[in-house]
């Protein structure tokens, strides 16, 4: 009975596997569509474009909400639920900065003139990835939000950390694949 046991809290919950496969799936097309660029950026009449700062401002705030919302898994594992509504409501509402501040950036490329028309330019490029990302992002939000009227309105019978550790995960996981693309377009772009 007991290796029986042992087995079951080896195996990999069902939620966390799904997550992982759709992060494999979402990096697979980020890595097409980054050598895609890479591919396109070596073409006659390229053109670079230069980064508005506002996006860095959208990193640091993205990485801060990596750091509240693993503070809200740790405070749900322990079962202080009041710092884990709180912490959650902060992730939430830095999520919320974070796209708020993508479209300011994305302003001010359109300022700059880097539009999502003409045949050569990062611009195509950028517009389409950063956009896949905040899309991925808002998908993120919704989850938070989710999370977050549970934690005021739901009934918790069960205690499971399952689906605060893999709202998590996702949450970590746009947050490196920004400073990649970020990163990748500073760099490379």
């Amino acid at each position: 009975m007991e290796i029986v046991s042992d087995q079951q809290r080896k195996r990999i919950h069902p939620h966390k596997f799904t997550l992982w496969v759709a992060i494999a799936s979402i990096l697979m097309m980020f890595a097409g569509l980054t050598s895609a660029f890479i591919v396109k950026s070596n073409l006659t009449g390229w053109k670079d474009i230069d980064m508005p700062k506002v996006f860095w401002y959208s990193t640091a705030v993205i990485l801060v909400s990596s750091v509240t919302v693993q503070a809200a898994l740790r405070s749900f594992r322990q079962r202080e639920m009041r710092q884990y509504r709180s912490l959650i409501g902060v992730t939430l509402v830095l999520g919320i900065l974070f796209v708020i501040l993508q479209w300011f950036g994305f302003k001010s490329l359109w300022d700059q003139n880097v539009k999502f028309t003409g045949s050569a330019g990062a611009g195509q490029f950028l517009y389409v990835i950063f956009g896949l990302h905040a899309i991925h992002v808002i998908g993120g939000i919704i989850t938070l939000l989710v999370m977050f009227l549970k934690a005021f309105f739901g009934k918790v019978k069960l205690y499971s950390s399952v689906p605060v550790e893999v709202l998590a995960t996702y949450w970590h996981f746009v947050d490196i694949l920004w400073i990649y693309l970020l990163l990748f377009f500073i760099v490379i772009g």
